[in-house]
Order: structure tokens, then C-alpha cells, then sequence
């Protein structure tokens, strides 16, 4: 038994591990079990659950005692015992078999559509009857208050036989060219089914009547799927009264209201394979459709992947258990596979040891992630010319991209990028060179912007660390504090060493900065030569010089007074300079414009004007007042009523 686990999903797979051939002695099968490990831990839950070469249906009937698989070749059908855990019976069959149905709660009558236009009956004891359909058909649907069996096909007819009479009725004339599948709601027994051309119609049987048109081709069709032909229905199934889901042959699940022309939701298999089974699981509101590749259990509301599963072969059809979380699927081999999920329900009543088993045989976990495939997007494989490839066995779609094996992708990088192995080994080489050059003597790596403060406070953190004590504690780095990097990362923090304030705070700076500039200098050149061995710079005669001049007050007192002459020179040429351009500027006059309606008497004018828009209101009213040109007076309420005069 294996264990896989997908979105903290655990998934047994009952059937893994090898099969035994049938031809082998009971004495060789026990011997086999003996040596071999992996033979001896395999479960076989039903005893040869299996087809002689590929299964194509599966199902169970409503009593959930018996197991129906229907396969080739021969053609034939198998019916297991759940009770027994073993083969009830099997019956060989004249042709391949499309599709059956289990019309009773037992084995006791089957209906099977055979590929030959036959309809094959069987009852408990075996082959009963046997007639044709006009057409090839398809799929067919049991009407049970009618006793009608309704038969699509390559026809636009739909074929009806009722099984009481014993005999075909009228037919129901559709408008479409083709039909593949059909499905009668367990509730109100609404006729539907899929056509070639992508619509869902539906009939009601009582008055074999078309109740609705369902166009489910544009529905389907996304802003990112290329469109090679009409998607067509290939799987329908009805869920309560109301909810119906719809798989297109183009890889899409989609979910209708039967009261809206529009799905609910939207999922893509994103594998462009025809939706070969879906099934609804009630207790997590979980919709499982499956194509020939993959399984997906997704939420019927939101769409949100629950789990998936990739089984190793094709698969032909999904069986889900009634009410338990065992899952069946007929493939394109001879084992048929079950799988039990807990998180979707109890194991059923005939194997409930499963659950006390499957925590005790917890093989090594099946890992999502795979050593030997490579995740690629869409846009990955469009950069690499291989977006052909989707849908193909060499893609697997997982999440938003898909997985491809790892050979593929370095043989297609190789072919889209001829040069990559040529940067990858100049890359290989320079970071051996990298690796030799860390064995060097390091150089001093000084930041681009205030290198000359850098190197200061580099040269003064050497000198600490010389004189310093044992005891004393490590004063933190200004070069390495977070605190002061923009002040060596950005160019605005430069330091301006021909400002004025610079040089009458810093008078011995020019002394010192020559020798650090030189200093400097040195290092560049060793940075630019990458020599093996570095000379260390010569810092220790600036120091003694400077505090030799820190010293030496006359010096500095010189030095202020020098600094200061220099400045007066500058600032007097600065002048001069302004002065000659002064003098070359010629005098022009200037013109102003006078606002239309008003007249120009004087320059007075204007300037008692301005002084008077500077005083506050009330002054302005007394002066109103004076010239006459303003009455103030009170009213009776209290008030003041000012009036005014214009000005001739």
C-alpha cells in the first residue's frame, strides 16, 4: 500500500504493489509471498479486482453489495462480492461494451450498450434478451416512473424502448447532429443531454416536450485557451433538483443553476483532454471530475482544489463508494485501481479494518515535488518554443504551471540559449578567481563619496586599537553604524573642502589632507594593478606631525591668520568681478502700463495709495469720514449705517 499526500490529503492507493499471474500454482504464489517483501506487504482488498487486459466502466449497485466492471478482452463483465471480498461471477459478451446500468438494487438485471448497435439484457441467472438500435449509440439513461430507456447516439433522435411493454416508442426529435451522454434528475426526472455542437438540451418526459437550450461551447471558452474546434459535451451529471454539472472535450467542468444561463463556476483541467467521469461528494461539497489523466476533487463553491490524483495508466472511468471515502477507477491496464481517502468519509462497512490499517502501513509518502522534472510556467515554455507541448504526456499541469522533465527542459534551454553553457563557465571562473583572490592581502576598500573622511576615521581607529587597553570596550565603527551610511553611500552628504566655514574650522586640514591624498592615491594604484602583497601606508608621520601642530600654538595661529588673508583675497576679486559687469550692463528704461480708465497724474499718487492699502479699516473709514465721502449714522435697533459717496 502506498501513501501519497496533496494538500495535506492523504490518499492509499489499495491496488499498489505487483500482481501475481493467474496461471501460477497456489504452491508458487505462496513461495513467492515468502521471499518477496514487496508481495507479502501488497493488500489485496477484493480478490482479483482486475481486467485480463484494460476496464473501461465501473459501478456499484444501489445496495453497495455488488461491484460491476465491464472491460476486454474478451468482452466481458465481472461481478464482485463485496461480503466475500472475491469474484461473484463473469460473463464473456458477443461485443465491446459502451455503457451499462444496473436497473435493480443487485446484480439481478443489467442493461448493456454494446458497440454493435445491440442492447443486451441480463438477468440474475444470465443472458436474457438481446435487440438493436437504429443508430450507433452512445449513452442511454433509465426513466424509472416511466420504465423508458432513452438511447443517444450518432443520431438526432433519441431512441426510446419501454421495458414494460417491450417495445420502442416515438422517438424525440432533437435539433442537434450528434449526441454523446444523457442523465435523468433522480428528483424531477428532467431529460438532459450533451451534443457534438456543445449545448445541453432538456426534455420533459411527460410531455416529451423541449423544456430548455443550454449553449455551454461559449461558456466554456476562457481569455487564455486557444481554441483548435467546438468543444462538445462529453459528461453530464445532475446533482439534487437544481445543480448540474457539464464536462466539455475540451477539459472544462463546468456548473450550472438550471434557473440561469450562466455557470456558477468555471474549472479547467488545464490538460485539453475530454472529461471522461464527474461525481459529487455531499458531505464536503467536493465536485470529482476526471479526464484520462488526472483526478481533481475541487469545491463546488469556490473552486479551490481540495486533491488530486495521477494515476499510472489512463483512466476509463471514476466510481466513487456511497457514502465512504473509497474511490474506484477503471484504467487502461489490467488492475483496476481503489483508493481510500479519509478526509472524504468512513471506509466502507465490508472493509472497516481499512481504518486501523492504513495508519499502521504507512509506506514512505509519494512527494508533489519531483527530483527529475523541472516546474515551468506558460510564459517558460513560450520562451523555450515548447507551448506545443501542452496537453501532452511530457507535461504534467500542476498549480499555475506545469512539470516537465528535467532533460527535456536542459535539451530545449540548450537549443533556445546555445551560448548558456558558455556564461555558465565564465561565471564558474570568475568566482574561482574570487575564492584565490580571498587569500590575498585584503586592500582597503574606501566608500565612493567622503573617501578622505573614511580614511580618517580608519587611520584613528587604527591608532585606538594600539593604545587602547585590554579592559576598554570596542567603540563602535562610524563606517559600519547604519546610523552614518548615507554619509559615505550618497553624494549630497560630499563634504565641500573650499567652503569658507571648512576652512576656518579645519586651519591644519590642507597639511594633513595632502598626505592622506597621497595616501590615497597609493591605493588606488593598488586597487587598479590587483597586486598580491600591499604596501601599508605611511599614516604615522601626518599623525605625529599633526599633533605636533596641535601643539604648537603659534602654528595654528599662523596658519588661522593665513586662511583668513586668502579669504579677503578671494572675496576682493569677487568684487572686482561684479563691479566690471556692472559696468558693462547698459541702463535701460523701463515702461509702465497704466490700467485702462484710470489716469496718470503722478508718481505721488501711487505711493499715497500704497500707504494707504497698509492702514487698517478703520483708519481708512475716519479718513472716509473726514473727506467726506462717508456717513455714519445709528438706527434705531442699534445698528450703524454706513453710506458711501463715489469720487467724480
Amino acid at each position: 500500500m502506498q501513501v501519497s499526500s496533496l494538500n495535506e490529503v492523504k490518499i492509499y492507493s489499495l491496488s499498489a504493489g505487483r500482481s501475481l499471474p493467474e496461471w501460477l500454482s497456489d504452491r508458487k504464489k505462496r513461495a513467492l509471498q515468502k521471499k518477496d517483501v514487496d508481495i507479502r506487504r501488497r493488500i489485496e482488498l477484493i480478490q482479483d479486482f482486475e481486467m485480463p487486459t484494460v476496464s473501461t466502466k465501473i459501478k456499484v449497485s444501489r445496495d453497495g453489495q455488488y461491484i460491476m466492471a465491464v472491460g476486454t478482452y474478451k468482452p466481458r463483465i465481472r461481478c464482485f462480492d463485496t461480503y466475500q471480498l472475491s469474484q461473484k461471477f463473469e460473463r464473456c459478451l458477443d461485443a465491446e461494451v459502451v455503457t451499462f446500468e444496473i436497473l435493480s438494487d443487485d446484480y439481478s438485471k443489467i442493461v448493456f450498450l454494446q458497440c454493435g448497435r445491440f442492447v443486451e439484457f441480463h438477468s440474475q441467472h444470465g443472458h436474457y434478451y438481446r435487440t438493436r438500435i437504429p443508430k450507433f449509440g452512445r449513452d442511454f439513461s433509465y426513466h424509472y416512473p416511466s420504465c423508458d430507456l432513452y438511447f443517444v447516439g450518432a443520431s438526432s433522435e433519441v431512441y426510446r424502448l419501454n421495458l414494460e411493454q417491450g417495445r420502442f416508442l416515438n422517438s424525440l426529435q432533437t435539433d442537434a447532429s450528434e449526441s454523446n451522454v444523457c442523465d435523468i434528475n433522480p428528483v424531477h426526472f428532467l431529460f438532459a443531454m450533451g451534443t457534438v455542437e456543445g449545448k445541453v438540451e432538456c426534455w420533459d418526459p411527460r410531455t416529451r416536450n423541449r423544456v430548455g437550450l443550454l449553449d455551454c461551447a461559449l461558456s466554456s471558452v476562457t481569455a487564455d485557451m486557444e481554441i483548435d474546434g467546438l468543444p462538445s459535451i462529453s459528461a453530464l451529471k445532475f446533482d439534487g433538483a437544481l445543480n448540474m454539472a457539464v464536462g466539455t472535450s475540451t477539459g472544462q467542468v463546468l456548473l450550472y443553476d438550471l434557473r440561469s444561463s450562466n455557470p456558477l463556476i468555471v474549472k479547467d483541467h488545464h490538460y485539453g483532454l475530454p472529461i471522461k467521469s464527474i461525481q459529487f461528494q455531499h458531505q464536503l461539497d467536493l465536485i470529482i471530475s476526471a479526464d484520462s489523466r488526472i483526478i481533481k476533487m475541487w469545491n463546488k463553491d469556490t473552486g479551490k482544489i481540495f486533491t488530486s490524483m495521477e494515476p499510472e495508466f489512463d483512466i476509463n472511468d471514476v466510481c466513487l463508494y456511497p457514502n465512504s471515502g473509497m474511490l474506484m477507477t477503471a484504467n487502461e491496464a489490467p488492475k483496476m485501481n481503489i483508493y481510500y481517502i479519509p478526509v472524504l468519509g468512513p471506509a466502507p462497512k465490508w472493509c472497516s479494518f481499512l481504518d486501523n490499517l492504513t495508519e499502521e502501513l504507512e509506506e514512505n509518502p509519494e512527494s508533489t515535488v519531483y527530483d527529475d522534472y523541472k516546474f515551468v510556467t506558460r510564459k517558460d515554455l513560450e520562451n523555450l518554443g515548447l507551448a506545443h507541448l501542452i496537453g501532452s504526456s511530457l507535461l504534467r499541469a500542476y498549480m499555475h504551471g506545469f512539470f516537465m522533465d528535467i532533460r527535456l527542459y536542459h535539451k530545449a534551454k540548450m537549443m533556445a540559449n546555445p551560448f548558456a553553457y558558455e556564461e555558465y563557465r565564465r561565471e564558474k571562473i570568475r568566482q574561482k578567481i574570487e575564492e584565490t583572490r580571498a587569500q590575498r592581502v585584503q586592500l582597503k576598500k574606501l566608500p565612493k563619496v567622503n573617501k578622505e573622511l573614511a580614511l580618517k576615521l580608519i587611520e584613528e581607529e587604527e591608532e585606538q586599537q594600539v593604545t587602547r587597553k585590554r579592559k576598554q570596550k570596542n567603540l563602535p565603527s562610524l563606517l559600519k553604524d547604519d546610523r552614518f551610511k548615507v554619509m559615505f553611500e550618497n553624494p549630497d552628504f560630499q563634504v565641500d573642502e573650499q567652503s569658507e566655514e571648512f576652512r576656518l574650522l579645519n586651519p591644519l586640514v590642507s597639511k594633513i589632507s595632502e598626505k592622506r591624498k597621497r595616501k590615497l592615491k597609493m591605493l588606488q594604484e593598488l586597487e587598479a594593478q590587483e597586486q598580491e602583497e600591499e604596501e601599508e601606508p605611511e599614516g604615522k608621520a601626518s599623525d605625529a606631525e599633526s599633533s605636533e601642530s596641535s601643539d604648537d600654538e603659534k602654528g595654528w595661529v599662523e596658519e588661522v591668520r593665513k586662511q583668513r588673508k586668502l579669504l579677503r583675497q578671494e572675496e576682493k576679486l569677487k568684487r572686482q568681478e561684479r563691479f566690471k559687469e556692472d559696468q558693462q550692463t547698459l541702463l535701460k528704461p523701463q515702461f509702465f502700463e497704466i490700467k485702462e480708465g484710470e489716469e496718470f497724474r503722478s508718481f505721488k499718487d501711487s505711493a499715497k495709495k500704497q500707504k494707504l492699502m497698509k492702514k487698517t479699516l478703520g483708519d481708512r473709514l475716519k479718513l472716509e469720514e473726514k473727506l467726506g465721502t462717508l456717513e455714519v449714522s445709528d438706527t434705531t435697533v442699534g445698528s450703524k449705517q454706513a453710506t458711501f459717496k463715489l469720487k467724480k
